[in-house]
C-alpha cells in the first residue's frame, strides 16, 4: 500500500510551487498583489513603486549616485556637511573627523565603506553638553555639535567639539535613530516627487515646488523599504480640497515607494504671523542660547528652548530639595492607519539653529494654575506650531509643567490639531530624568507595591490595577518618593485617558542616554512598545538597585474630527466677518504626588 497517496502528494508539489513563484515574481507582479492589499478608508488604492521608476535615471539623481560612489572610495567615507559657509562649522567637523571613536562605525568590520554623511553642525547650547563637566568647558563658547548618519546601519552618531582646544569633548551613537536631513535631501526629497509621474497621475497635473509641505519630516511605510530596511524617508505633502497626498520618498535610495491619502478638510485660511524675524530673534537670544531661572511658590528650577526636545527644565528644586534632574519632550510619533502604517515623526525645537518641522514662535508663558477658584500654582508653558497652523498638515503642539504649592508636579502634552489626518494617532514621548542617585521604582500589583528589578516597561490598559487614589507606579527612595498618577480622564484638561506605554531606564552619568538632546529616537508608526526608549533596554537589561532612574512616557492618543466630540483637533470658523481658529486639545501626562505628603 503506498504511504503516500498521489492526490495529496500533489497538493503539496502544487503549494510549494505556487510559494514559489510567489517569492520569485518580478518586482513589478509583487508591487501588483501590494496595491489590492492596501486601500485606505476613502476609496483610493495606496500603491507601491518597483525601483526602476523614470525618476532613478534623471540627471539630479544620477548626480548623486555618483558622487556617494566616489566618497565610498575615499579612505574616509563621510560626505561632508555643506550646507553653510560659516568657517566654524567647518572647522568643527573636521576635529569630529579626527577622533576614531566617531569614525568607528564608518566601515564595516571587514573594512567595507558604508554610507555616511554629516547631516548637521550646530552651535552647541547648554540642552547639549549632557553633564557639568563638559557644561564648564563650553561655558565661554566654542563648542559645536556634529551629526552623522549611517545609512547602512541607520545609525546616528554625535560628537560635541571644543574649537578652542581643539578637541572633541564627547561621541555617542544612537542605534535605529535618523537626525534632522540638511536642507539638500529636503529639496531632492521635492524633487523626486515633483518629477515622479505617479505624483502627477494622482493630482491631476505635475506639482509646483513650493506646493509640497512637511518635507524634511520623517516618515515611514510598514512593508516597504522605509520599515524592512530601515531606509531614511521623508514625506513631501500636497493638499488637494479636503484631502492630503503623502509621497513617500526614500533618500537611501533616491525613488518613490509609495503614496497614500488622508482626509483633511477644510480648514479655511492660514493666519499671518507678524514680524517673524524679530520673534525669532528675540525666541532664540532669550531663551535657545542660554537657560532661564525660575523661583517662584518654593521651586527653583532652570529652563530653556532645545534645538529637537522642546521646552526642558532641569535643576529642579522643591523647598531646597531636588526632585527632577531635567525633563523634555523628545519627539511626537504621528500614525495615519494601523493597517498601512504611514505618518510622521516630529520635532519641535528653537525657530533657529534647528531643523525641527514644527517650531516655537512665542517665548514660554509663566500662568497661574488654579483649581475651582482657588490658585494652587503655577504652569510653565510653550507651544510650538507650523507656520501654515491651522491649515491641514500643520501642527500645533503644547507642553505644560505644572507645579502646585503642596509639592504635586504634572507634566503635560497636547496636540492642538488639525495635523495631517482625521484618523491619526499621536504618541509623544517624554523623558523625565530623576534627581538623585540610589532610587526605586514600584508597580502598583492591585494590592501591593512591586519593585521592579530591572530595566522594562508596562503598558496601562483598560485592566490595569491602580490604588485608591488612581496611582499606578511609585519612584524614589524613603526620603524622597512620588506616586505617579496616569490620565485617565481626570484632571479637567480635556484629556480623555493616555493608555501609555511607561518605560524605565538606568540614568547613566557616564554615557549620554538623551541628557542632551535628543535626535528622533523611534518611528512615527509602530504600534507596539517599539517607540525608541526601548533601545535604551534591549537586548540586555540592567539593574534597576539603587541607581539614578529615568522614565520616558509615551501616550497614545486618538485624534477625533466627529462634531461634538472633536480630540486633537482644530477648525476655522467665521467671527465678525473673519475667520478665527477653535482648538479642541488633547493632553495627556502623568501627575507625581509626594508620598508624605497631604494633596
Amino acid at each position: 500500500m503506498n504511504k503516500y497517496p498521489i492526490f495529496p502528494t500533489f497538493l503539496v508539489i502544487v503549494f510549494v510551487w505556487l510559494c514559489y513563484l510567489s517569492c520569485n515574481q518580478p518586482e513589478e507582479n509583487k508591487n501588483t498583489s501590494q496595491k489590492k492589499l492596501h486601500g485606505n478608508a476613502y476609496g483610493e488604492t495606496a500603491e507601491f513603486f518597483p525601483s526602476d521608476s523614470v525618476v532613478s535615471k534623471l540627471p539630479f539623481v544620477q548626480a548623486q549616485i555618483e558622487t556617494i560612489n566616489k566618497i565610498l572610495k575615499e579612505p574616509i567615507p563621510i560626505r561632508l556637511f555643506q550646507d553653510s559657509t560659516d568657517n566654524m562649522l567647518k572647522i568643527a567637523q573636521e576635529i569630529a573627523l579626527k577622533d576614531p571613536r566617531f569614525l568607528q562605525s564608518v566601515k564595516s568590520p571587514e573594512g567595507k565603506p558604508f554610507r555616511n554623511e554629516i547631516f548637521g553642525v550646530f552651535p552647541a547650547r547648554e540642552s547639549d553638553y549632557g553633564n557639568r563637566q563638559i557644561g564648564e568647558i563650553c561655558k565661554n563658547g566654542g563648542c559645536y555639535r556634529v551629526e552623522m548618519y549611517n545609512y547602512a546601519k541607520n545609525l546616528t552618531t554625535v560628537a560635541l567639539v571644543n574649537i578652542p582646544a581643539q578637541q572633541t569633548l564627547s561621541v555617542y551613537n544612537l542605534p535605529y535613530s535618523q537626525p534632522d536631513i540638511p536642507n539638500y535631501l529636503k529639496e531632492i526629497a521635492i524633487k523626486i516627487a515633483i518629477e515622479s509621474p505617479e505624483v502627477a497621475k494622482a493630482l491631476g497635473g505635475k506639482p509646483i515646488p513650493g506646493a509640497a509641505i512637511m518635507a524634511d519630516t520623517k516618515t515611514a511605510l510598514n512593508r516597504s523599504r522605509c520599515e524592512r530596511s530601515m531606509h531614511l524617508c521623508v514625506s513631501p505633502t500636497f493638499i488637494k480640497g479636503e484631502k492630503a497626498l503623502w509621497t513617500i520618498v526614500d533618500l537611501t535610495d533616491f525613488r518613490l515607494v509609495g503614496l497614500r491619502w488622508t482626509f483633511v478638510g477644510d480648514a479655511g485660511p492660514a493666519p499671518a504671523i507678524t514680524e517673524k524675524k524679530v520673534q525669532n530673534e528675540m525666541l532664540t537670544e532669550c531663551f535657545c542660547k542660554q537657560q532661564t531661572p525660575l523661583d517662584q511658590n518654593g521651586w527653583k528650577m532652570n529652563y530653556m528652548l532645545t534645538s529637537s526636545d522642546g521646552l526642558r527644565i532641569s535643576e529642579v528644586t522643591y523647598k531646597g530639595k531636588p526632585v527632577i534632574q531635567s525633563a523634555k519632550l523628545v519627539d511626537w510619533h504621528v500614525s495615519y492607519s494601523n493597517t498601512d502604517g504611514f505618518g510622521y515623526s516630529d520635532a519641535i525645537g528653537c525657530p533657529f539653529f534647528s531643523t525641527a518641522a514644527v517650531v516655537a514662535v512665542e517665548p514660554p508663558k509663566i500662568l497661574d494654575l488654579w483649581e475651582g477658584d482657588k490658585k494652587v500654582g503655577f504652569v510653565l508653558s510653550q507651544n510650538f506650531f507650523s507656520e501654515g497652523w491651522p491649515q491641514p498638515c500643520n501642527y500645533n503642539y503644547q507642553q505644560k509643567f505644572e507645579f502646585y504649592d503642596n509639592g504635586r508636579f504634572r507634566v503635560a502634552v497636547a496636540s492642538l490639531g488639525r495635523g495631517c489626518g482625521n484618523d491619526g494617532t499621536y504618541r509623544p514621548v517624554t523623558r523625565i530624568a530623576f534627581a538623585g542617585n540610589n532610587l526605586a521604582f514600584h508597580e502598583w500589583s492591585g494590592t501591593d507595591w512591586t519593585k521592579w528589578e530591572k530595566e522594562q516597561y508596562a503598558l496601562q490598559k483598560s485592566g490595569t490595577p491602580y490604588t485608591k487614589e488612581g496611582y499606578q507606579y511609585k519612584i524614589g527612595n524613603e526620603g524622597n518618593a512620588f506616586y505617579i498618577e496616569p490620565g485617565k480622564g481626570q484632571f479637567n484638561d480635556g484629556g480623555r485617558g493616555d493608555n501609555a506605554y511607561t518605560y524605565v531606564t538606568v540614568n547613566h552619568l557616564d554615557k549620554d542616554e538623551g541628557e542632551s538632546d535628543l535626535v528622533t529616537i523611534g518611528p512615527c508608526c509602530n504600534t507596539d512598545y517599539k517607540q525608541g526608549p526601548e533601545k535604551f533596554i534591549e537586548p540586555n537589561p540592567e539593574s534597576l538597585n539603587n541607581v539614578g532612574l529615568v522614565m520616558w512616557y509615551v501616550s497614545q492618543i486618538k485624534n477625533d474630527d466627529t462634531k461634538g466630540k472633536e480630540y486633537c483637533w482644530a477648525e476655522s470658523y467665521i467671527k465678525n466677518g473673519t475667520y478665527s481658529t477653535r482648538t479642541y486639545p488633547c493632553f495627556s501626562g502623568p501627575m507625581f504626588i509626594p508620598v508624605h505628603s497631604k494633596q
